[in-house]
């Protein structure tokens, strides 16, 4: 499991689309990943997950964004 020390919950609500986007990245360039989860520490993605991201469709990435946001609750990240 990751370990939580004051990190702000990310969320699709906050995020910001670049131009030519209909769905924003998680990405927050902490790029880490963690050797206890799997997940990227800025970003709460996995490997695979950030791999496909620029060929996947709406659907998916909105899919991948309800893990990054359960993970994180599962975590004890609150939403601001």
């Amino acid at each position: 499991m990751l370990q939580v020390t004051d990190r702000s919950f990310v969320a699709l609500a906050s995020a910001v689309c670049k131009p030519g986007q209909t769905v924003p990245s998680p990405c927050v360039n902490v790029c880490r990943m963690s050797p206890t989860s799997g997940w990227c520490e800025g970003c709460w993605r996995s490997i695979d997950e950030i791999r496909i991201w620029s060929t996947s469709d709406d659907a998916g990435k909105l899919a991948v964004w309800a893990e990054v946001e359960a993970r994180q609750r599962a975590a004890g990240v609150a939403p601001a």
